[in-house]
């Protein structure tokens, strides 16, 4: 039996938002949907969206699912976190808010979160014509072919989650849950992607610490992405382990530009010291380790 939360099983006894959208001839709005997994695959989920197209906005999410208890609360909690926001608002939304929606998923279960995220992101697609088969993961070579799963779309999962080991990239995407035989090539796309982080670590603390000679070349700006991955990287391995041994903890909400938004958890959240932890701890720590522009924040 599954250790679900009261808000998992209350969504699924009570789901919100089930259901379709039926096209409409209002003026100013578009129905479109997005559709991922399939019965085969043991998960299938189409979510449909109602988009006011001046504003760019979500005014209704609804959806159909095939699926067990999480599939279900997950769907139901993607479409009550999307409503109201703009498209690129929701393109931002990712698995990791839609478990905390629901107040945490079985590990085993985190696939309904990412498959709700990845229909989100089917359905946007669909709405501004671009097909999904454009889309970088699909660009990768095949790794899972049980399941279909890209190696790109791997890397992808790995990094947003903070992912360590083959088992937990299959409760993520299924990967490697069926006949197994690509398990093997799943540890070394975790070993890869560690070893990349650990190789931009370095090269932001040369710069950092060292400081680029006079004569070398101006260096690009960090990615949002590159930026992301090291700030995640620098949570999980220096001030995550401090923090939880007191009984609190810390998450990444988003970074934009130079700002690191944060959610404070567990006794940092109420603790007196909460501002010393997030400047003189977590800001002075990724100052030191990623960039030193860099100025944390709380959500």
């Amino acid at each position: 039996m599954w250790d679900y939360t009261e808000k998992v099983m209350e969504l699924f006894y009570n789901p919100k938002n089930q259901g379709l959208i039926e096209k409409t001839d209002e003026p100013g709005v578009a129905v479109v949907f997005g559709e991922v997994g399939s019965i085969a695959c043991g998960d299938a989920l189409r979510l449909h969206l109602k988009i006011n197209i001046e504003a760019d906005n979500i005014l209704d999410a609804r959806f159909q699912t095939f699926g067990c208890t999480s599939a279900i609360a997950s769907s139901s909690a993607l479409t009550e976190l999307v409503k109201g926001l703009t498209l690129d608002q929701a393109l931002k939304v990712t698995n990791q808010e839609i478990a905390d929606y629901l107040g945490g998923l079985p590990e085993a279960k985190m696939h309904c979160s990412v498959m709700g995220q990845e229909a989100l992101e089917a359905a946007i697609y669909n709405y501004r014509g671009i097909p999904l088969d454009c889309h970088d993961e699909d660009e990768g070579a095949l790794v899972c072919s049980c399941y279909g799963i890209t190696d790109s779309r791997i890397r992808r999962i790995i990094i947003e989650n903070g992912l360590t080991t083959a088992e937990q990239v299959t409760n993520y995407v299924k990967a490697g849950g069926g006949c197994g035989s690509c398990l093997f090539n799943i540890d070394d796309i975790l070993a890869s992607v560690l070893t990349d982080q650990e190789k931009s670590i370095q090269t932001v603390n040369e710069i950092v610490h060292a400081g680029a000679p006079t004569s070398t070349p101006a260096l690009k700006p960090l990615t949002n992405l590159q930026k992301m991955t090291l700030v995640q990287n620098v949570l999980e391995q220096e001030i995550r382990p401090f923090l939880l041994a007191d009984g609190g903890d810390v998450e990444l909400y988003d970074i934009v530009g130079d700002r690191v938004l944060v959610t404070l958890k567990g006794a940092c959240d109420s603790c007196a010291s909460r501002n010393e932890t997030l400047k003189g701890a977590i800001e002075t720590r990724l100052r030191d380790l990623v960039l030193p522009t860099l100025v944390v924040e709380a959500v």
